[in-house]
């Protein structure tokens, strides 16, 4: 947390004193007798002290240290004006930075980066660690994973350092100060070839040049969404700017660290780490999206975000629990023609891991042994932020009439299937969580929407989006009763947990069948 500064203004006093002459001399020649001169002490200087204001807000913080010049260029002007008008986009953004802002600002004045990178992943996420785009990028900073990987992050099934907020935001930096320098020190340029790459920013620059025209960024032929990243980004730091200005309200950030990573030093069930920090799992797994499953990944990272007020009791506790008591185990029995790797893909998990905790040094296993294997402390449903919890919700949003359920098969592709039942390819892409080039897996299931179908009694299903209000007595199982729906629908499409009391006047969200619907 940053305090007062005390600025001290003054001088120092160049003491030159009084000019005597011990022989002055008469016009006439003669010297005079010396003059005494009563010597007055100086009056001491006393520094005049002005306290500044201490900085509580990140968003002053940034607004300070902003260097940028923000240039009258048609989309600028157009990407302000879009801000400007849309004032509840910036203070939803403001809500969602809130854990994670100090963070990346701290780690941008370390380097001495500009200050205005901190608003990338407004830019590139709206600050949605969650966020997945149609070209197969996730995280808050958008990395797609060739990037990812070649800027140290880890990715597989257990774990996505895409969307590890500390660890993304090193790589992101990283990313930058490398662009910074192959485009020769130019911010603009760096910037842009964060978005695209910089060997076409570096072309685009080259081409102008042979041409004796203009190298300025505005002045490059670059991809459509390039040539409106750098305005975007250029806009966005003007209003952040000048938000009074423009009538922006920012939800306060507190200048001071939200979170502390803490190294938890082997795998561990999120819901019980949650109960030990005093959390939901799905607060918990907020701080943590990285992590796609009901676990921490067994191989590592071992670390978990924590809320800084937290983190001391969570470490003492932690530190009282015995890593074996750290998941819950099932006891497996080793079968005729197991393997360590058919056991370890069917329980989703690793084989090392299976060997670290069995103390297996080879290959071998004996059918009619048994093996220790972690499995989730409670229903998978419980995870609401687990991977799969988010792809059941993005699949039950209702986009027709009607939805079928289809099994990838050999030579499927998303085209190819989206062909077949007359849907664009980037909408079966979207429905199911998946950018259009994404590879698909055989046994992969997907959903396809349509306009119309006919439910078991003959009619045609007529699915709608519903917002209800929740009354004195209700309860999850009879709001699902009324819509014909079920409880874990409910808990996923809205968030929330089992063992929580639904609150009268509570908005849900509910996506039904209006001919099922109890009257």
């Amino acid at each position: 947390m940053r305090v007062p500064f005390l600025f001290v203004a003054g001088g120092i006093a160049l003491l030159t004193g009084c000019q005597t002459l011990d022989s002055q001399q008469t016009s006439e020649g003669i010297p005079a007798k010396p003059v005494a001169v009563e010597k007055v002490a100086p009056k001491p200087i006393v520094p005049e002290v002005v306290e500044v204001a201490e900085i509580t807000d990140i968003w002053q913080r940034i607004r300070l240290n902003m260097q940028m010049e923000v240039p009258d260029e048609k989309l600028v002007r157009q990407y302000r004006d879009w801000y400007i008008k849309h004032p509840q986009h910036l203070e939803r953004v403001s809500e969602r930075a809130t854990p994670f802002m100090y963070l990346i600002v701290d780690e941008i004045e370390k380097r001495n980066l500009p200050i205005e990178l901190a608003l990338l992943p407004i830019v590139e996420s709206a600050f949605d660690p969650f966020a997945y785009s149609h070209g197969a990028a996730s995280g808050l900073w958008q990395f797609t994973s060739p990037m990812a990987r070649h800027f140290g992050l880890q990715m597989n099934w257990w774990y996505d350092g895409r969307r590890d907020v500390p660890a993304a935001t090193t790589a992101a930096l990283d990313m930058l100060e490398y662009l910074h320098g192959k485009t020769g020190q130019n911010w603009l340029y760096a910037i842009a070839a964060y978005n695209t790459g910089e060997g076409r920013v570096i072309n685009a620059a080259k081409r102008n040049k042979k041409k004796g025209i203009s190298t300025d960024f505005f002045s490059l032929n670059l991809p459509r969404e390039t040539e409106r990243y750098v305005p975007q980004l250029l806009a966005l730091a003007d209003v952040i700017k000048n938000a009074d200005k423009y009538g922006i309200k920012l939800t306060p950030i507190s200048n001071e660290p939200q979170i502390e990573v803490v190294d938890i030093s082997s795998q561990i069930d999120l819901a019980l780490a949650a109960d030990i920090a005093g959390m939901t799992t799905s607060e918990l797994h907020k701080l943590n999206p990285g992590f796609n499953r009901w676990a921490t990944a067994p191989e590592g990272p071992h670390k978990l975000v924590l809320p800084i007020d937290k983190a001391d009791a969570f470490k003492l506790a932690l530190n009282k629990t015995n890593t074996t008591d750290r998941l819950n185990w099932e006891r497996y029995k080793i079968k005729s023609g197991d393997s360590l790797g058919l056991i370890a893909k069917r329980y989703r998990t690793t084989v090392s891991a299976l060997k670290a905790v069995n103390d297996i040094n080879g290959n071998t296993i004996v059918a009619g042994k048994f093996l220790l294997i972690p499995v989730a402390a409670k229903n998978l449903d419980e995870y609401l932020l687990s991977a799969d919890q988010r792809l059941a919700r993005q699949q039950n949003k209702a986009r027709g009439a009607s939805k079928i359920t289809y099994k990838v098969k050999s030579g499927d592709s998303l085209w190819k299937i989206a062909k077949q039942h007359k849907v664009k390819t980037a909408q079966l892409a979207s429905w199911n969580s998946m950018a259009p080039k994404d590879p698909l897996q055989i046994g992969q299931k997907l959903v396809i929407w349509s306009g119309t179908a006919t439910n078991k009694s003959g009619l045609s299903e007529v699915m709608r989006t519903v917002n209800y209000k929740v009354r004195s007595g209700d309860s999850l199982a009879r709001i699902a009763s009324k819509f014909n729906v079920s409880v874990n629908d409910l808990v996923r499409w809205n968030s929330l947990e089992k063992s929580k009391y639904l609150q009268p006047g509570q908005m849900l969200k509910l996506y039904v069948d209006m001919t099922k619907v109890r009257t």
